[in-house]
């Protein structure tokens, strides 16, 4: 796999007019941000040698580098899935060549289910620790050499950067929740049951992706910041049946508050 990373890190290098530090994955009915993104130069992710391709609706599939924040920037509009039949090795791929090119922060973004009382739909709720629900490691096997064979999740999410973003929120006026996002591996909602038992592990919103992603950005010593958007309640009492457009209305309902966030958090602090 080293190999392929390489090559398509080669391949992007070779298209690349600019040199970020930082970049974005953007998720469910989040990839309108790139509208923010200026001097934006695209590749669709089936002309990216060895780049597996985005199958669900929402996300556009596309390698964007451009300026946020008048800082050069990567972003991914459009993630992979788990659920979608992918391995975890092929999930994560992109964020490994992210290492390769020289990326040294990752923001990352996602819809979920609320299992927490207290939010409500449309919350943004700043991640400050997550739970690994999938049933595939995305470490597992041999260790590619960007970090050590047991790598320190003790700080997931940094601490700084979410200091920064509260700040942010304050001054603008946005309303953050701080909580532990699960992921799981989809394509099911979940159960009542399930949101009760996820409840119980300590979990404040659950979802389908970022969990791997953020696994192996912090492998690669790569710093995380990520937002969750609250677009569907698990909590008992108000869980109704729930679509994927439900959750793209969500999303998209919330984009502003949440690019606002992190523009500043990227023009200010990367």
């Amino acid at each position: 796999m080293l190999q392929a990373i390489q090559e398509t890190a080669a391949y992007l290098r070779s298209r690349m007019q600019t040199s970020p530090e930082t970049a974005i994955i953007l998720g469910t009915g989040l990839g309108s941000l790139v509208g923010d993104i200026a001097e934006k130069h695209e590749i669709k992710y089936e002309d990216i040698p060895h780049f597996p391709v985005s199958t669900v609706e929402g996300h556009s599939g596309k390698l964007i580098f451009g300026k946020l924040g008048g800082k050069d920037i990567l972003a991914m509009q459009g993630r992979f899935h788990y659920y979608e039949g992918y391995s975890m090795q092929e999930v994560t791929f992109p964020v490994r060549v992210m290492r390769e090119l020289g990326i040294k922060t990752l923001f990352v973004s996602n819809a979920s289910g609320a299992t927490n009382p207290d939010y409500n739909i449309g919350d943004l709720m700043i991640i400050v620790d997550h739970i690994n629900y999938f049933p595939e490691h995305p470490l597992h096997g041999k260790n590619i050499p960007y970090g050590p064979r047991f790598p320190d999740m003790s700080e997931a999410y940094d601490k700084e950067l979410i200091r920064h973003a509260d700040a942010i929120a304050a001054e603008q006026h946005i309303k953050v929740q701080h909580g532990v996002y699960l992921g799981t591996q989809g394509p099911t909602f979940e159960t009542p049951a399930e949101y009760r038992l996820f409840r119980l592990f300590g979990a404040d919103a659950v979802g389908m992706s970022t969990v791997p992603e953020v696994i192996v950005a912090r492998h690669c010593g790569i710093r995380v910041f990520g937002v969750s958007v609250v677009t569907d309640l698990g909590v008992e009492g108000k869980i109704v049946e729930i679509s994927h457009e439900d959750v793209q209305r969500a999303a998209d309902e919330a984009q502003p508050r949440m690019t606002t966030i992190m523009r500043e958090l990227i023009r200010r602090f990367n």
